[in-house]
């Protein structure tokens, strides 16, 4: 056998027992054995560079690293599917489903990763991405093809897009977060957080140290198949990687019986799920069945609910935000929920403590809101003690001292020093945030090490590091590599459109979507800053506390300068309005109410905007439309007092068609 053979053979080989060990879980030779051929290919490829085959198992190593991931527009949209949370909504949707066809149902375990999009030509392996917002997402081909489960090649020369999730074992979770604690890193909080985490570094080789792996469960425009099980079953065929677990079930009752099974069987498992996806079985009907503009109504995903736990809250310390809000925290003795260690959790405000007589040494009720964030939603007043005082709040700021300040009609306090500290820092951050300038490699923990170190003290400094590059090389944790990737991250933000920066610079009362509306009406910083508080006023959706806000934002020297700091940095002064399309709501205002059943607000009101419409959140006179879903309350009313043109779902589809 020549070399050329030899290599092809190796090749063959070492990927057939790959799949036979990750995929089908049976191997069929001792890792000795593997890693005397695997050793052997590596040898030869060595030597003849030109006979590396295009599946090669060496090429799963990682050894890519690069500055930024590419972008990549997805031709068929990447979907999320619609969470429910009892057994009612899965009666709803089998009536709704039935009304349309007799079908059965595919159920199949809610893997807790990422998604991503493979697609291979003559079956190789050419691009995988990941979901983003659903229409474009990021090239993750170098790290995908660290994971033994996803194929370099196929069974067969196929042209395919395959859609599924990757996810961190349970035991490499364990394995990675021992070894971060022995660096002294932060730990990652859950196997999917860790999995998100790792997929998008830009080290390969950091990708295949952390042993990910992957579920494929879906073909994008395939045909020749007729069932969601023939579907899973051909991904088997073609060296995919799908879940055992998943079943056939005819009738709710055969639904319900599998979801409780896993519910108490879940924590067996050697990977991560919070929940189970329910899909029509019969794919023939998926068009006729439909979609929303971001889920298929053929499909819902029953999310187990949150854990619970009791604990002893032991005190109630005080942040302070970047705009001077204080918010109330506590923090109470560390219980296990959904997979981590829970110590502390927001109480936002001292109208929500009082209202609900939450006191330092109570027993209280702590669980994960979305299986993600923390929060004390009851106490136990049957354990109430004499040591359980009633909560008094703060009256200075437990940062700089400043007396604190509450204005009328609002529930938060205020330090309205400026020249706080944790006001500063947190402007800082809110600044680099994704919602905001998006500096992606300039995290939270990173702006307060700089911040320490006195090499930030405001947003117009993050334009300044270029100039100290020879110190940051040098700081602790940090290399060239990193620099140069955080340096970069800050030049692209200089081109963010304007919206976004104003956003960042925290003008009270300015969130992401006011700040679109105040750059629709001033496409200019310079526009913005003379703007009139009556012109201002004249912004739908812009009422007086927001145009006072803005106005005497733009009316402070320090403000200015800031601004024109920016300016001499290179930072993008200018706005770039969005496409529209002179629609249905070309030039109407709309407010929506009530609830919708194909969409959600957001959604609704994209549409909206992109027909051309402003949406409000209140009825007025200048109100022309009013879409109104189930339980409409007071904006119905009053719209029709005001005799404004109400429009229901079924109007709203028509007009958007």
């Amino acid at each position: 056998m020549d070399i050329k053979e030899r290599i092809i053979t190796l090749t063959k080989l070492l990927n057939q027992y790959a799949y036979e060990y990750y995929v089908l879980d049976n191997p069929t030779i001792s890792d000795f054995e593997y890693d005397q051929l695997y050793n052997e290919l590596v040898k030869l490829e060595e030597d003849n560079p030109s006979l590396v085959q295009e599946d090669s198992p060496t090429k799963r190593v990682g050894d890519k690293v690069l500055d930024r991931f590419e972008k990549i527009t997805h031709k068929v949209k990447m979907m999320s599917i619609n969470d429910i949370f009892d057994y009612e909504e899965i009666k709803k949707f089998d009536n709704d489903i039935k009304k349309i066809a007799n079908v059965n149902y595919s159920c199949e375990l809610k893997i807790d990763g990422l998604s991503v999009s493979c697609k291979y030509e003559k079956g190789i392996l050419k691009v995988a991405s990941t979901r983003g917002n659903g229409t474009i997402g990021e090239i993750i081909t170098d790290n995908a093809k660290t994971i033994n489960s996803i194929p370099l090649k196929l069974k067969d020369e196929l042209d395919i897009e395959v859609r599924g999730e990757i996810f961190m074992p349970k035991k490499s979770f364990e394995k990675v977060n021992l070894e971060r604690e022995q660096e002294g890193l932060d730990l990652f909080q859950n196997c999917r957080n860790a999995a998100s985490g790792t997929i998008k570094s830009l080290d390969s080789k950091v990708v295949a140290k952390r042993k990910l792996d992957n579920f494929m469960y879906q073909i994008v425009g395939y045909k020749g198949l007729s069932t969601q099980g023939e579907v899973l079953e051909f991904l088997n065929k073609e060296g995919f990687k799908t879940n055992k677990e998943s079943k056939i079930c005819n009738n709710v009752d055969e639904i319900i019986s599998f979801i409780e099974y896993w519910k108490t069987h879940k924590d067996d498992l050697p990977y991560p799920i919070d929940g189970v996806v329910i899909k029509v079985n019969q794919l023939k009907y998926y068009d006729e069945i439909g979609y929303t503009v971001k889920s298929p109504k053929w499909c819902i995903a029953f999310k187990y609910p949150a854990e619970e736990a009791s604990t002893i809250l032991r005190e109630i310390t005080f942040q302070v935000g970047r705009t001077g809000v204080i918010t109330p925290v506590a923090n109470f003795d560390t219980v296990f929920i959904s997979g981590t260690d829970v110590s502390r959790a927001t109480l936002h405000n001292e109208d929500f403590i009082k209202l609900r007589d939450i006191r330092v040494n109570d027993t209280i009720r702590v669980r994960k809101s979305g299986e993600i964030i923390p929060e004390v939603f009851a106490v136990d007043f049957s354990k109430r003690t004499d040591k359980c005082l009633p909560f008094v709040m703060i009256s200075n700021c437990p940062i700089c001292g400043e007396k604190l300040v509450r204005r009328e009609n609002e529930a938060d306090y205020y330090c309205e020093n400026e020249n706080c500290k944790a006001r500063k820092l947190n402007s800082i951050i809110h600044f680099a945030s994704k919602p905001a300038m998006n500096i992606e490699s300039l995290g939270d923990k990173l702006i307060e090490t700089f911040y320490n170190a006195n090499l930030l003290t405001d947003i117009s400094d993050i334009y300044t590091l270029e100039n100290k590059k020879s110190i940051l090389i040098n700081m602790e944790k940090l290399g060239e590599k990193s620099v140069d990737n955080i340096l970069a991250s800050i030049d692209i933000s200089k081109s963010m459109n304007l919206d976004k920066l104003v956003f960042g610079l925290g003008i009270r009362n300015v969130g992401a979507k006011v700040a679109s509306l105040l750059c629709e009406r001033y496409p200019s910083i310079d526009e913005l800053i003379n703007a009139k508080y009556e012109d201002i006023l004249q912004i739908p959706d812009i009422g007086e506390t927001i145009a006072l806000s803005v106005v005497n934002y733009f009316k402070k020297e320090e403000n200015i300068k800031r601004i024109n700091l920016l300016k001499e940095y290179g930072v993008n002064m200018k706005y770039k309005k969005k496409d529209t399309i002179n629609g249905a709501f070309a030039h109407k205002i709309v407010v929506l109410t009530g609830n919708l059943s194909s969409f959600t607000r957001d959604e609704a009101s994209e549409i909206i905007e992109r027909l051309g419409g402003t949406t409000s959140s209140s009825v007025s006179k200048k109100t022309d439309i009013v879409l109104a879903g189930e339980k409409a309350g007071s904006k119905l009313q009053k719209a029709l007092d005001l005799g404004i043109k109400i429009i229901n779902e079924d109007e709203f589809k028509e007009m958007i068609k």
